[in-house]
């Protein structure tokens, strides 16, 4: 499901320039390139809290903070990167979950833990999300395309 999700956001993004990459739609929207940085940044961020059982570190936060909250710093800062830019980590960050995935049986999935405020949660739902939040991210890359004059 994950590589699934994944080729079809590639799809989606393929041949974009780096002006369709950079543009807002509006005052508070998201670049398509900001959105692409989010993906990866969502995907880390599980990795971590899935593979490693924690918190990220300050210095990983510092590192994804922007493509993880989005906002203004994000659009002031996530732009002038071609698409290779954000295929590659795109890709560098699935290669990480692949790999480590690999390592895991399906037994894995259902175990479970719990969020700081009691909540419990298993491996199989932190997964379904992260491919989950890429589908979502497509349907707005997909509406800042259209917007763009790009088509469906």
């Amino acid at each position: 499901m994950l590589e699934h999700t994944r080729e079809v956001t590639l799809q989606e993004i393929a041949n974009l320039s780096q002006a369709d990459l950079d543009a807002l739609t509006d005052q508070s929207s998201n670049t398509i390139g900001a959105l692409l940085m989010h993906i990866a940044s969502i995907e880390f961020v599980h990795q971590v809290v899935s593979f490693e059982k924690r918190d990220l570190t300050d210095q990983e936060y510092a590192d994804w903070k922007l493509p993880l909250e989005l906002g203004d710093q994000a659009r002031e800062s996530i732009h002038h990167q071609p698409l290779d830019y954000y295929i590659d980590r795109l890709n560098q960050t699935r290669a990480n979950t692949l790999a480590r995935l690999t390592a895991k049986d399906d037994q894995w999935l259902l175990e479970e833990d719990k969020w700081s405020h009691g909540v419990p949660y298993n491996q199989y739902y932190l997964w379904f999300h992260v491919m989950e939040d890429e589908i979502n991210h497509r349907g707005q890359i997909r509406a800042v395309k259209r917007l763009l004059n790009h088509g469906s």
